[in-house]
């Protein structure tokens, strides 16, 4: 009984732009597929990350895939995208 409660406690923690809801992957795209998505060690790694993207805003979320369940962990704004014209 302890090894599936071990399998249910994988976890991992994803960056979500809140306005595509895509994950960003390892390769710095965007996928709708969670499973997909780079897996950070830690909440603040991130956070850390997500500020640098060009994004309005993001959330950092936890994705159970055994059960494929999401919970929000925490929410911030990156450094927006840019503007139209390059100005």
């Amino acid at each position: 009984m302890r090894r599936n409660q071990l399998n249910y406690m994988f976890m991992n923690i994803l960056i979500e732009n809140c306005d595509t809801l895509e994950y960003l992957t390892e390769a710095g795209q965007w996928t709708k597929n969670p499973r997909a998505g780079k897996c950070f060690p830690a909440t603040k790694a991130a956070v850390q990350t997500a500020r640098r993207e060009a994004i309005a805003t993001f959330n950092i979320v936890c994705h159970i895939p055994a059960t494929n369940q999401f919970v929000n962990l925490d929410h911030g704004r990156g450094r927006g995208l840019p503007e139209a014209g390059g100005q």
